[in-house]
């Protein structure tokens, strides 16, 4: 699984940080971090701990919050996603089937007014994303 940060993916200049090329198995792992982060209520998550999450260019902390955020970043390389118990909730229905069935298909993981989406992409690249 890689993390990557990418820049100006439409005509609107905004911007991704992507989770991508991974299997079922990493896809399952992925998702239960998310269930730990909600579940035991710990503050925040670094990606970049985890073996199986390759940073390519860049560093996301999941961090739970009383508002739903999105990601944010002051710097391009180290970046925040914020969100509440029930963003997360919500995240976690959606990469669900990807531990399941091995897809190439991709998810945006919330619908925030943010330049900065958050995208889940079995695939080594989508062509709409495809930096």
């Amino acid at each position: 699984m890689k993390l990557k940060f990418l820049e100006n993916i439409n005509e609107y200049d905004e911007h991704a940080v992507r989770l991508n090329d991974f299997d079922k198995a990493q896809a399952a792992l992925f998702l239960q971090i998310l269930i730990d982060l909600t579940k035991n209520s710990q503050q925040f998550i670094n990606l970049s701990d985890y073996e199986f999450i390759e940073p390519i260019n860049c560093e996301l902390i999941l961090r739970v919050s009383e508002t739903d955020e999105g990601i944010t970043t002051e710097d391009y390389q180290h970046f925040f996603c914020d969100l509440t118990l029930e963003g997360y909730a919500e995240i976690i229905k959606m990469i669900e089937p990807f531990s399941i069935k091995e897809t190439d298909a991709y998810r945006i993981l919330y619908d925030l007014d943010n330049p900065i989406d958050f995208i889940f992409s079995a695939g080594k690249e989508n062509e709409i994303f495809n930096s």
